[in-house]
């Protein structure tokens, strides 16, 4: 018996009004899926994975850490946060520090 799962992310950033849309210049680069075969390895498992990946390169980059939000859906994406397996919503510090 197979345990792997597919586990399909995208990561998106807030645009006004408008709502969301995908994330950075290149809008493929966050998206995309991740195969586990672990039961532990579960969406939020996923969401950790992409969220070190984006923290990574903005430390790189020496950008300033961004506002946005990464979903994980169990097999296909779906259209939003509704369907998800797990969403996370990651916002920069407002305080100064």
């Amino acid at each position: 018996m197979s345990t792997e799962t597919d586990w399909t992310y995208r990561v998106e950033e807030p645009h006004g009004s408008e709502g969301w849309r995908p994330y950075g210049d290149d809008p493929g680069r966050w998206r995309g899926t991740v195969t586990t075969d672990d039961p532990k390895e579960n969406a939020e498992y996923v969401a950790a994975l992409v969220v070190t990946d984006l923290v990574t390169e903005w430390d790189r980059e020496g950008a300033v850490r961004k506002h946005v939000r990464v979903i994980v859906w169990e097999g296909e994406e779906d259209t939003g946060p509704a369907d998800a397996a797990f969403t996370v919503e990651i916002q920069p510090a407002t305080d100064g520090d």
